[in-house]
């Protein structure tokens, strides 16, 4: 006797779209996945943003092929019934398969530990300068190359949040709390979380917390509506001050990139002593204890507050150059309002994304951010993998008339530059009054 299916709809899926009531869809069986957000590794944000949807394409993204036995566990007996598949999305997973085929996912280069290397390389430079040396010059060197290797330990940490980036789970979260926690004062933990978000709504502009940069920069004039965001979970405020400090972010853009750090310190703080579920929160907070520990106690060794100053700035102003990396692949592409959605991934990763051109010399610089829509639409794929599979993704959005973006580092830069001047023009024109603020007003009195 043939079994009987049921079927709901797509309709009657997004009915079940919040944390007490989760189901998702993938290849067309639905899948109540309520509890498993509580433990989720990616995080619960991902699946609240798509929660009621088909998510098969992301799915096959960002999870490895061992996570489909997982799946009939969560399987609710229903299937969808108006369940189709786009001949992009037809033509994204037959893709994936052949990446799969080909072991890519798992050639992972000698990349890791070379970077691993030149890191510890560069921390004993560092600390051999500083102590050994009476040079200012040597110091301010050295706090140049503290912000390269903190570029370096980004990438590693970026790299991990994907996938393995060591032999084991183990050796991985050892490699992740060493370089980003106890080496650059950053949260693995937060990074994964952010940017976990990042992946699922990218340049989506309540949803991407990649963009919500108020009060400092709006990279769109919709945010002087003063949007939700849903990341935050707070009202990103247009008000006067943010309409003074986005009139002028084109001229402070690369100054803030500066001091970005900053605000890097202070989310990772902000998250693990938060009520919100970090995992292994006392390892995280442990590996940020130690680089609060190390880093201001080798400042203090330079012989005075000039040559502390000036190698605190070093580090940061060099780091500096990595945020920028960071914000020249989505601040100058096609922008959105409102949830992501898991039926058009292929289209929203082009869309939203764009890649530098440069020569394979300069992979090292970029980290894979080069390659960033291959790597928006494989991001569990080795960076050392990008180059190669570029011409498949470049022919496939040919095919399909999606936007292949790219430019040269210098090019995307003006880009950048061009829309925060464009975002910033229209604050100061805009008509829709705002909380008065006297600085506003002093600095824009003609007459």
């Amino acid at each position: 006797m043939a079994e009987h299916k049921k079927y709901v709809t797509s309709d009657e899926l997004k009915t079940h779209n919040k944390s007490g009531d989760l189901w998702i869809c993938i290849q067309g069986k639905v899948y109540d996945v309520t509890n498993w957000m509580k433990t989720h590794p990616g995080g619960e944000l991902p699946l609240l943003n798509l929660a009621g949807q088909d998510v098969t394409d992301a799915f096959v993204a960002l999870h490895p092929s061992s996570a489909w036995q997982h799946l009939d566990k969560f399987f609710n007996g229903y299937y969808l019934k108006d369940y189709n598949v786009s001949e992009v999305s037809k033509d994204y997973r037959k893709l994936y398969s052949e990446f799969t085929k080909m072991d890519l996912f798992e050639k992972k280069g000698h990349g890791v530990m070379i970077s691993m290397f030149f890191i510890a390389m560069l921390f004993c430079v560092c600390v051999y300068g500083v102590l050994f040396s009476e040079s200012c010059l040597v110091h301010l060197i050295c706090g140049g190359l503290m912000g390269f290797l903190w570029i370096q330990s980004g990438w590693l940490g970026h790299d991990s949040g994907h996938y393995q980036i060591m032999m084991d789970r183990k050796s991985t979260r050892f490699a992740q709390i060493l370089t980003g926690n106890c080496l650059a004062g950053i949260s693995i933990g937060w990074w994964k979380r952010n940017h976990n978000t990042h992946h699922i709504a990218v340049n989506s502009l309540d949803y991407d917390p990649d963009i919500q940069h108020i009060p400092m920069f709006a990279i769109s004039s919709k945010f002087f509506d003063s949007l939700t965001s849903k990341y935050y979970e707070r009202k990103l405020n247009f008000n006067g001050i943010t309409r003074f400090l986005v009139s002028y972010q084109h001229y402070t853009y690369y100054p803030v990139m500066c001091l970005a750090r900053l605000n890097l310190f202070g989310q990772s703080f902000a998250l693990l002593l938060s009520n919100k579920k970090v995992d292994n929160r006392g390892q995280e907070l442990l590996g940020l204890l130690v680089f609060w520990i190390w880093y201001p106690l080798l400042v203090s060794c330079l012989p005075n507050w000039s040559e502390r100053v000036m190698f605190v700035l070093a580090s940061f102003t060099v780091t500096g150059i990595q945020h920028v990396q960071f914000t020249l692949n989505h601040f100058s592409s096609s922008v959105y309002v409102g949830e992501p959605t898991g039926n058009d991934w292929f289209q929203k990763q082009t869309n939203g994304t764009l890649n530098i051109t440069c020569s394979e010399f300069m992979d090292w610089f970029h980290g894979g951010l080069q390659f960033q829509i291959e790597h928006h639409l494989f991001p569990r794929l080795p960076r050392c993998q990008l180059r190669k599979i570029s011409p498949f993704v470049k022919d496939l959005c040919k095919k399909h008339g999606l936007a292949y973006d790219c430019a040269s580092f210098f090019k995307a830069n003006e880009r950048t530059v061009a829309t925060l001047r464009n975002a910033a023009l229209q604050a100061r024109d805009l008509t829709k009054p705002v909380p008065k603020n006297l600085v506003w007003e002093a600095v824009n009195t003609h007459g």
